[in-house]
């Protein structure tokens, strides 16, 4: 195998690792927690899904388009920079998680104690990915994988959720051990530059903006329903999704590696077949992953979600769509990045924000099952309207050559 082919397989490899390492967690968790206790935990786990996301799109992504010889400060900057933005958020929470009473305040608590670790070790990925090393990050990878399991596997039955937190934060010590003793070759010798992330026109702010949209607000909007709702909403939203993590390992690569691939094809009627395609592959896939779960036996599932099985198996059919027209639209989108990268901003902002209305009127109307349909609602309009700016996209001579 090539050089390129095995980085690009190191890569996947890496990408499948870390979603394991989140779906395995949430797993863990429903198994060794009451329903409640679940709840209180993944609405921490959701505060720590959007910091990380944050951290990638206002650091990783920037440092994964850096070229050139000055990759080694760029990485140890990145790495400083982490660090202590890590150190501060830890910190709010922290305070938030001695003002909020019960198990939600105690695992706040901890998630601030353990931020720093956690977010530094994920960010190691891309360093590695820019200077081209993709097999470090995949071993540092699997040894978190390997150490949060066998940490999370040892804790007794009914384990409150600050403890499940800490446990799981502490466990990416060896990782992060590993990670920058693997980085230290590349970086030896160097100083770190922290003021590009200070500058009023670093990209990051662009990344962090698409994120937010595109992401973060539905992971906002979910945790919202455990401050004006019910902490079990988030459970039960959050364990029907994390059923569907395989399909998120697709939907991450396609991210990922798709655009230098679609790129190959010829013109835009090339780019379109070949994304529309694959759109069709993974929106077959996620039907076919939401039909096996709902056949699932109640015993296997509660082995896999515990308490938490019985409301999130009543999900599966709003999540399975959800997640079936989310292949149609990231491919959308993956065709608009390709062809008109400019044009992807708008539809974040708009549909993500009528998810999130969607998400709560459907709460608000139908309670959980609602909130559920109306997530699968808003990625279908998101899905739709992606396509029908492709069709109406006019593609320059220069491009559609170049694509």
């Amino acid at each position: 195998m090539s050089r390129r082919g095995l980085a690009a397989v190191s890569s996947v490899l890496d990408q499948a690792a870390s979603s394991a390492t989140n779906i395995l967690v949430l797993v863990l968790a429903a198994r060794l927690s009451s329903a409640s206790g679940f709840a209180a935990f993944s609405m921490v786990y959701v505060a720590f899904s959007v910091l990380l996301g944050l951290n990638m799109a206002y650091v990783g992504q920037t440092v994964v388009l850096e070229k050139g010889a000055g990759l080694g400060r760029v990485c140890r900057s990145s790495v400083l920079f982490t660090a202590a933005a890590a150190a501060a958020a830890g910190l709010v929470l922290a305070a938030a998680g001695l003002a909020v009473p019960g198990d939600a305040g105690w695992a706040l608590l901890a998630l601030g104690l353990v931020l720093p670790a956690v977010l530094v070790q994920d960010g190691l990925r891309y360093c590695f990915s820019a200077l081209r090393v993709p097999e470090r990050a995949l071993a540092a990878d699997a040894l978190r994988l390997v150490c949060v399991v066998a940490a999370l596997a040892v804790q007794p039955q009914g384990v409150s959720a600050g403890r499940l937190v800490l446990v799981w934060g502490l466990s990416a010590l060896p990782a992060l051990a590993a990670g920058l003793w693997l980085l230290r070759p590349f970086v030896r010798g160097v100083r770190a530059d922290l003021r590009p992330y200070l500058r009023r026109g670093h990209l990051g702010r662009r990344f962090v903006v698409e994120f937010a949209v595109g992401n973060g607000s539905s992971q906002l909007a979910v945790l919202g329903l455990g401050a004006f709702a019910t902490p079990l909403a988030v459970g039960a939203l959050r364990g029907a999704s994390t059923l569907f993590g395989p399909l998120n390992v697709l939907f991450n690569s396609a991210n990922a590696f798709g655009p230098p691939v679609v790129g190959r094809a010829s013109g835009k009627r090339g780019v379109v077949r070949l994304t529309l395609l694959t759109g069709a592959v993974l929106a077959v896939l996620g039907g076919g992953w939401a039909a096996v779960l709902y056949v699932l036996p109640d015993r296997l599932g509660r082995q896999l979600l515990g308490d938490t099985w019985p409301a999130a198996s009543a999900l599966l059919p709003a999540t399975g769509a959800q997640y079936a027209v989310m292949g149609l639209g990231t491919c959308a989108l993956l065709t608009l990045r390709v062809l008109q990268p400019k044009a992807t901003l708008s539809l974040q902002v708009v549909f993500s924000l009528l998810s999130v209305a969607l998400l709560l009127g459907g709460y608000a109307g139908w309670g959980v099952t609602g909130a559920a349909w109306g997530l699968a609602l808003g990625s279908a309009a998101k899905a739709a309207a992606g396509w029908l700016r492709v069709a109406r996209l006019e593609v320059p001579a220069e491009v559609a050559a170049a694509a």
